[in-house]
């Protein structure tokens, strides 16, 4: 899960990078060198997380949500007797 606001400064950055292990210039590295010539400021976020990249993570994201519908909640207590 990631959110940026960056400056268009990280477009001239990410052209001089060398791609990684899997072959993809990575943005994470982008951001380090930037911090070598300005400050970069996080957010320290409080929750769950879920990985909707990956196939199971983006399922637990979906069904969280889902439950917080009153209809679809309504339909799982339902399933539940």
């Amino acid at each position: 899960m990631g959110r940026y606001i960056i400056s268009p400064e990280i477009f001239d950055i990410l052209e001089t990078l060398a791609p990684g292990k899997s072959g993809e210039i990575q943005l994470t590295d982008g951001l380090r060198e930037l911090s070598k010539k300005r400050e970069v400021l996080a957010y320290d976020f409080k929750g769950r997380r879920y990985d909707i990249g990956d196939k199971f993570g983006f399922l637990q994201a979906n069904i969280e949500y889902g439950l917080r519908s009153e209809e679809i909640s309504d339909f799982c207590n339902i399933c539940e007797s």
